[in-house]
């Protein structure tokens, strides 16, 4: 999808999304909403306010404020008398009447079910789950080290290795995930490190690795906790991300047949 669609499709959920705004804050009786705050994060690349921290979402809130405060200072400031307050305003009022439109245009889109069907079909290598694995780890900096806590790890009984794991990546772990006993939760082979996942997809379940792994980043010891076969992915399960971009390609194709025929009647003239 190019830029201008992209931008359009994301000023469309932001007007969507004032149905049912909740409140952040309010400023002189008027309150912040998700309106409010999706403005904020447009510049932002990437950003999710919902996946920020508390501290993140806090500064978010607070640019808002700020903003907030600063549009009544220019209104009270007498800016809708000047003329290129009245100058933007009037495009404004295009790009919100083709954004509204726009809007309408694409919810009025319809897809078979035997369409995404047969897109699910043709691109079954699309819909593919990779092979996965869950497993903790326990970060060291040297060899010597990583080989201690597997002597350590070979003391405890069968049904206590897990605890025992844990235990040691709370103490000894240099990692991020130390603090929460190694987990590192279910990932793919092209997520960790090529040593990291040779590794630990070639252990058993329950089982962890008796000689130190060597990356990058130093010397684990792994504890695979299971594994998962890759598989396919369900048709149920694809179909709500196939019938999106189907519907964003036709979307696009109809604006730019639209697009070509206006030009067609139109006075036109480039300078």
């Amino acid at each position: 999808m190019n830029k201008y669609f992209i931008n359009t499709m994301v000023a469309i959920s932001l007007f969507a999304s004032t149905v049912s705004a909740k409140t952040y804050a309010t400023v002189n009786g008027s309150d912040i909403t998700d309106k409010e705050i999706g403005a904020i994060l447009q510049v932002i690349p990437g950003a999710n306010y919902e996946q920020m921290t508390k501290e993140q979402q806090k500064q978010v809130v607070n640019q808002a404020i700020e903003k907030k405060l600063l549009s009544e200072k220019a209104l009270k400031a007498g800016m809708e008398k000047e003329p290129e307050f009245k100058e933007a305003l009037e495009n404004i009022k295009k790009d919100l009447a083709l954004e509204l439109w726009m809007k309408k245009q694409f919810d009025a889109l319809k897809l078979k079910d035997s369409d995404l069907k047969d897109f699910y079909k043709k691109n079954q290598d699309m819909f593919k789950k990779p092979e996965t694995a869950k497993a903790k780890h326990i970060l060291l900096t040297t060899e010597e080290d990583a080989k201690a806590v597997i002597k350590e790890l070979k003391t405890a009984k069968a049904k206590d290795v897990v605890s025992k794991f844990e235990k040691l990546a709370k103490e000894k772990s240099t990692g991020p995930s130390g603090p929460s006993g190694g987990e590192l939760g279910w990932f793919d082979r092209k997520r960790m490190v090529k040593e990291f996942s040779d590794a630990a997809f070639a252990l058993k379940k329950g089982s962890y690795t008796k000689t130190p792994v060597k990356t990058q980043f130093g010397y684990h010891v792994i504890l695979l906790e299971d594994k998962k076969p890759a598989q396919a992915v369900s048709f149920e399960e694809a179909k709500p991300g196939i019938e999106q971009s189907l519907k964003v390609e036709k979307f696009q194709e109809k604006m730019k047949e639209l697009s070509k025929n206006l030009r067609k009647s139109a006075d036109i003239s480039i300078k």
